[in-house]
């Protein structure tokens, strides 16, 4: 299966550069490409700029709502991120469409953290409008987990995490979920 990945957010695009990362070492060393196309949509300037793999242009690094956040992201504020989304989907979908390896593309797969503003918000969103456009192609969120110490310290943690898990639901055909927490324990599997 070729994917097209998706990464929301900073924790979503940072795993996207990851994913970019990882396409290339199988290209250079077995001659495959895994992903079809790798894309970071963001509400802050600097997270996308901050990125090494994914191409460096407006149809790879995607910024959203620089209108109304001045490109200095959403502030943690999911409402906003998905309200940002409905506004400027057009960009990321122009972005999809003009990808040179889309055909090829079995699925998609979008990236975020639940805990987030941009990515928790605009993920459900941006799921929705590309089920509406490629009935034929399942997409997939892979949604990541907050740590246990955010829960504490960032008041909309855990109201942002049942916000986005709740509407991802309602629209993806699977939420992988990646619990932040296990990784923190070495003997965690």
């Amino acid at each position: 299966m070729r994917l097209l990945v998706i990464g929301c957010g900073q924790c979503g695009g940072r795993i996207a550069d990851e994913f970019a990362r990882l396409n290339r070492k199988a290209h250079a060393q077995r001659g495959v490409d895994i992903i079809t196309n790798t894309i970071a949509v963001n509400t802050d300037i600097a997270d996308l700029s901050g990125l090494s793999f994914i191409r460096p242009d407006y149809q790879h690094r995607v910024l959203i709502g620089d209108q109304k956040t001045g490109g200095h992201g959403v502030g943690k504020i999911n409402e906003l991120g998905a309200e940002i989304a409905k506004d400027d989907a057009d960009k990321v979908l122009e972005g999809i469409r003009t990808a040179r390896q889309f055909q090829e593309t079995d699925a998609f797969l979008l990236v975020t953290s639940a805990a987030g503003g941009t990515g928790s918000g605009a993920t459900p969103i941006l799921t929705q409008y590309l089920k509406q456009r490629y009935e034929d192609k399942p997409i997939y969120n892979l949604i990541v987990l907050p740590f246990k110490h955010e829960e504490k310290i960032e008041e909309r943690t855990i109201y942002n995490t049942a916000t986005c898990l709740k509407s991802a639901y309602l629209v993806a055909d699977a939420i992988i979920l990646v619990d932040n927490q296990r990784y923190v324990r070495k003997d965690s599997p």
